[in-house]
C-alpha cells in the first residue's frame, strides 16, 4: 500500500481528547490487514540488522512495536504510564501539547548496552519520545532511531529529538 492509501485509513476525530485537538485515529488503519502489514513492513525495513530491541510506548506503540520487533527478529520492551509496571521502575516526566505526563520502564528492561528503536503511533511535540529516549539513556543503552506512523510537522517534534534519526510514514502539516 502507498502512504496515501494508508493515510486514507486514518480517521480524524475533532475535539478529542479535549476541545481544539484534532485526534488522528489509527484504529481503522490497524484493523485493515493490508494496512497493518504495510505499516509494520515499512517501519521495520530500514532497521533490519541495526537494532537489538524495540521499545513500544504506551499504548498504541505496543500495537505497532510488537509486530515490528517480530519482523526485526528482536525482542520488545515497553514504556508505560505510572503505576502500570509491577517491578521497580525508573521514570521520566514530559510535557504534551495539552498537559503533562510521565513514562516508566522497569529498571532492568535493558540488559547491558542495547541499540534501541523506539516505535509509537504519533510524533507531535516530541515530548513522549524524548522522555523514552532519556529513559533508555539512563538505563545505559542507545536509541538509534524513532519510527512513527504519523508526524504532525507543525509541532516540530522531530527537532526536539535531534540528533536521533526519526522516520514517519505519514505527515500532516
Amino acid at each position: 500500500m502507498t502512504n496515501d492509501e494508508l493515510k486514507n485509513l486514518i480517521r480524524d476525530i475533532p475535539d478529542f481528547p479535549q476541545p481544539g485537538i484534532l485526534f488522528r485515529d489509527i484504529t481503522p488503519l490497524i484493523s485493515d490487514a493490508r494496512g497493518l502489514a504495510a505499516v509494520v513492513d515499512q517501519i521495520a525495513a530500514p532497521w533490519l540488522g541495526k537494532v537489538d530491541l524495540v521499545l513500544g510506548i504506551e499504548s498504541r506503540g505496543f500495537i505497532v512495536g510488537a509486530p515490528v520487533a517480530y519482523r526485526l527478529g528482536v525482542g520488545l520492551t515497553i514504556a508505560r504510564k505510572p503505576g502500570k509496571l509491577p517491578y521497580r521502575t525508573v521514570d521520566e516526566s514530559y510535557d504534551l501539547e495539552y498537559g503533562s505526563a510521565s513514562l516508566q520502564m522497569h529498571e532492568d528492561a535493558l540488559a547491558g548496552h542495547c541499540r534501541i528503536l523506539i516505535v509509537d503511533d504519533l510524533l507531535a511535540t516530541g515530548g513522549t519520545a524524548l522522555a523514552a529516549i532519556r529513559l533508555v539513556n539512563r538505563l545505559g543503552s542507545e536509541v538509534v532511531g524513532c519510527s512513527f506512523i504519523i508526524e504532525l510537522n507543525a509541532l516540530e517534534g522531530r527537532a526536539r529529538l535531534a540528533p536521533v534519526n526519526c522516520t514517519a510514514l505519514i505527515e500532516y502539516a
